[in-house]
């Protein structure tokens, strides 16, 4: 999906403009579901946890109508043409060398960290550019800081990283990568 077209019986079908899937996943029960092979997990741009809602919120929750008839008064936020213009104006936010070679530090960081099984790919550091370029554009910048790159990190990082047995979690190490890595 990543290169606009899938496949089926044998014959490439273009995907509409724009396209972009939202997967969703209960981390506590995995039965009927396996994990994914670490080439599928790399085409996944960013994982987010959501957690559980305030005391509060969820109050909210329980005494408000059923949130899904919320769903007929839906109304959008934007054009399909919209998003596309937003799109191209990501690939327009300026990026420095310096910010460029503090991407390539933190890909080589992962790759060399010891507890690692293996660091981020080149599809990784070419995702990172991208969302930090879109995390810019998103707080009205025209131009890429180390910021944008470290806002983003661990959501796109942090489930392309394996640890070694015994190494503990990838998000620790995402962390330390971030800790450890000179910023310009």
């Amino acid at each position: 999906m990543a290169e606009q077209q899938v496949s089926l019986d044998g014959r490439t079908h273009a995907l509409p403009r724009p396209f972009f899937v939202i997967a969703t996943q209960n981390p506590v029960d995995l039965v009927g579901t396996y994990p994914l092979p670490d080439s599928q997990m790399d085409r996944f741009l960013l994982r987010i946890s959501l957690g559980y809602p305030a005391p509060d919120q969820e109050r909210a929750l329980l005494v408000q109508s059923d949130r899904r008839d919320l769903l007929q008064q839906l109304k959008p936020v934007l054009q399909p043409e919209d998003l596309l213009a937003l799109m191209r104006r990501v690939g327009l936010v300026h990026v420095s060398e310096p910010v460029l070679d503090y991407i390539q530090a933190l890909i080589l960081a992962s790759r060399e960290h010891p507890a690692l099984r293996a660091g981020l790919s080149t599809r990784a550091a070419l995702a990172l550019l991208r969302t930090a370029r879109a995390h810019a554009l998103i707080n009205r910048q025209d131009f890429v800081l180390p910021d944008n790159v470290k806002q983003v990190f661990g959501a796109l990082a942090g489930h392309r990283l394996q640890c070694r047995p015994g190494n503990g979690d990838p998000i620790d190490v995402v962390g330390q990568i971030l800790g450890e890595t000179r910023v310009p």
